[in-house]
């Protein structure tokens, strides 16, 4: 029963213990399905059934016969133009981190896009060329491509570029089968284990190592390639070493286009509200650069290093190298994951703006696909890039006809003015991708903010970052994983533990330490564990719960069954009497020291006290014979809080069924509250019950338990104190200012009945 009364509420409702409450309100049977049962729903087929998978592995089959052509086609167009010019320019300049020709980036620009069209679901997305995965590709190529063509491991190959472009291809279709079969076998969830913070750290650091891979084409040096842990550091020695040899011209001209890039992206993000699209600032300075370097002869006066000749038409499809397979599983493995971490969580930012649903495994499945066959025509791995993303759907792209669009303008690049682009210095292109990492680079701004929210959070931001930077993108990753399920491995092993108090005399129960107005009941410890308990923290939770409840049960039972023994002995000698009063110790100036115990008799002391032979039961908190001391305990009952414990493992069930009977042995009452469901019938399952522990220890809340031992306290105190024989519970009662209990017929306005 619910009484309001003005902005509160009273609840009127019995005492419950687990049992009670079972038999009061019976539960409905549910039948829970078995891995058997799970298999044959998987398997049966329907027709519905196979529509649906039909539509989920082709999605262009479910959006495209509803698409509204006068209202979408003329957006679709304007974006698919706009995002195929700054496709192309990217695709140039992100094959550059790819360590290979400038021309192949067209096709990581064309094939993946007409892939994802058929089979993604995110209707905004620009699939293409990413500058962190460019790098990750390019770390694998410097490795592999030697510098001594006699020394190569590869086959079917005869000059460097080619080797470059077979080793990208081929890591490319690695990451592809790996994403696929992700994707087939329904594990998209996988994403999960790369937090927010640890993707951050990671593209800031990839940005890092982007900025010190174009340094050698913004000044034009001969820089080898290096790879492994710190590569980064071994190149900017190469860099200064040979600092002098700087090419003026390329320095200068991408220093100018970085400055201008810069300086519109920021007007475009400042007036995107009012600009009707963004400036065009790539193919702008594109234009100019190029016009310009082929105006002025730069190749020839100022021996600056342009594009060159780029491949015009598509090349034939090749298989991957098996080598290439053997050498780069995790290398595979990690651009698969990044790739679709960070096109999923970009698609996800899209699709709940603009209202619509995206699916995880089917992405994984698309991405897989796309980079298959990308790599096949020689193209490198792909995923999405922010800044070309941000164009096709600002400038009103509805659909990925929008993509498919861009497609096509990148395949007239590559197939009739590609040539236009030939005159185009390196270092433009490398100012262009730096140009790019603007929002990498500011996510250093997160530290600070993530250290005032999370410093569990702050620290994988950091470590991922330095891990990263110095150990390169796919050891860093590795270890920024391992790092970050260590931090939820630490939370769990030492979880926060905490006493409660009531608060407001009411059913409202909180750390006890926070507030002022307090009521502890006498002689109760109320003990709250906010993680699992499993094997790795339940020693962790044990020393948290002894050290709350200030004593060791253990050592109080030992000290007990000892001072049994002397006892025993002093009462046969005679040198002790029992009269009502207690013990009159007859025998003066002889004291008795601690028994050296062997293992059997230690093993005796941790059994419960028997006191049937004696003439009295004994009160260990009054006072004994002078030569006998025994810790005395002012806590009678003990709450544990199990309220956040999500389950618990056989080990610890263990451990804690041992500390619960130690408490037990020496008089201290347990009760566990607020389990979920299930864990009584696992316990039941795992013979946690027996004679010192009974199942009545369940409450429902820590209210109930509290209620349950003040009654039971008053009851022992005062023989009038009856609980309400109507209900056969303690429903009648409140708590009293004093600690005690009174009738609910006499309350006060404002106190919680129970």
């Amino acid at each position: 029963m619910v009484e309001p009364v003005g902005n509160q509420y009273v609840v009127a409702r019995p005492v419950y213990s687990e049992n009670l409450f079972g038999e009061e309100y019976e539960k409905v049977h549910r039948y829970h399905k078995t891995f058997l049962d799970n298999l044959k729903l998987y398997f049966r087929c329907s027709s519905q059934k196979c529509k649906r998978i039909a539509l989920s592995l082709l999605p262009i089959a479910s959006w495209l016969p509803a698409y509204r052509c006068k209202e979408w086609m003329l957006s679709d167009i304007v974006s698919g133009v706009s995002t195929g010019l700054v496709a192309v320019l990217q695709g140039l300049a992100f094959a550059l981190l790819a360590n290979v020709p400038p021309s192949y980036g067209l096709y990581s620009a064309f094939f993946p896009v007409i892939i994802y069209f058929f089979f993604g679901t995110s209707r905004h997305i620009s699939v293409g060329p990413f500058p962190v995965l460019s790098m990750m590709v390019g770390d694998v190529v410097t490795r592999l491509v030697p510098g001594d063509l006699g020394n190569s491991t590869l086959t079917n190959v005869s000059t460097t570029d080619e080797q470059k472009v077979m080793v990208a291809a081929s890591i490319t279709v690695l990451a592809g089968i790996f994403q696929l079969v992700l994707g087939i076998l329904q594990v998209g969830f996988i994403v999960i284990y790369l937090s927010q913070s640890l993707i951050s750290g990671f593209t800031t650091a990839a940005a890092i190592h982007i900025v010190v891979s174009q340094l050698k084409f913004m000044l034009q040096l001969k820089v080898p390639g290096f790879s492994g842990p710190l590569a980064m550091i071994y190149t900017l020695k190469n860099i200064f070493e040979q600092i002098e040899k700087t090419n003026i011209a390329d320095l200068v001209t991408s220093l100018i286009i970085l400055v201008i890039v810069f300086v519109v992206k920021e007007i475009n993000e400042r007036f995107k509200a009012k600009l009707p699209a963004p400036i065009p600032i790539e193919l702008i300075v594109t234009v100019i650069a190029a016009g310009i370097s082929y105006a002025c002869s730069f190749k020839d006066k100022f021996k600056v290093d342009v594009v060159g000749k780029l491949e015009q038409g598509f090349q034939t499809p090749v298989a991957p190298d098996i080598n290439v397979f053997q050498s780069c599983v995790g290398d595979g493995f990690s651009i698969a994951i990044v790739g679709f971490a960070i096109a999923f969580s970009v698609a996800k930012v899209y699709s709940i703006k603009h209202d619509y649903l995206i699916d995880g495994n089917q992405e994984l499945i698309a991405f897989g696909l796309s980079n298959i066959v990308g790599g096949s025509f020689k193209g490198f791995a792909t995923s999405t890039s922010l800044s070309r993303t941000g164009v096709q759907e600002s400038t009103g792209g509805k659909t990925q006809i929008a993509g498919f669009l861009s497609a096509i303008i990148v395949m007239i690049v590559i197939l009739a003015i590609g040539f236009l682009l030939e005159p185009l210095q390196k270092s433009v292109l490398a100012a262009l991708a730096l140009g790019n990492l603007k929002g990498m680079l500011m996510q250093f701004r997160e530290v600070g903010i993530l250290w005032k929210k999370d410093k569990y959070d702050c620290m994988i931001w950091l470590v991922t970052f330095v891990a990263a930077v110095l150990l390169g993108l796919d050891l860093g990753l590795a270890a920024a994983v391992g790092f970050e399920l260590l931090t939820v491995i630490f939370r769990t092993q030492f979880p926060n533990c905490s006493l409660l108090a009531n608060v407001g005399r009411s059913n409202i129960y909180k750390n006890r330490k926070d507030y002022a107005d307090i009521y502890e009941p006498e002689g109760v410890k109320i003990f709250r564990c906010s993680a699992p308990v499993f094997f790795a923290n339940v020693e962790f939770f044990k020393d948290k719960l002894i050290k709350a409840v200030g004593f060791n049960p253990l050592r109080v039972l030992r000290k007990r069954n000892k001072a049994l023994r002397k006892i025993r002995k002093m009462l046969k000698k005679g040198e002790l009497q029992v009269t009502p009063k207690g013990f009159i110790y007859t025998v003066n100036g002889i004291t008795e020291s601690d028994e050296e115990l062997d293992n059997n008799r230690i093993e005796e002391l941790d059994q419960p006290t028997n006191m049937a032979d004696l003439p009295m039961q004994i009160d260990w908190n009054s006072d004994l014979p002078p030569n006998i001391r025994v810790p005395r305990i002012d806590v009678h009952s003990i709450i544990l809080d199990f309220s956040a414990v999500t389950f618990l493992d056989v080990s610890a069930m263990r451990v804690l069924q041992q500390t619960l009977k130690e408490f037990i042995r020496i008089n201290v009452d347990i009760y566990i509250v607020g389990v979920h469901d299930g864990f009584l019938d696992k316990l039941e399952r795992c013979v946690f019950f027996d004679e010192e522990l009974k199942s009545s220890m369940f409450f429902l809340t820590i209210h109930d338990a509290v209620l349950y031992i003040l009654m039971k306290k008053d009851m022992a105190t005062s023989p009038k104190f009856q609980p309400n024989k109507e209900k056969g519970s303690y429903d009648h009662y409140i708590i009293n200012t004093d600690g005690g209990l009174r009738s609910r017929e006499h309350m006060f306005p404002g106190e919680t009945k129970f």
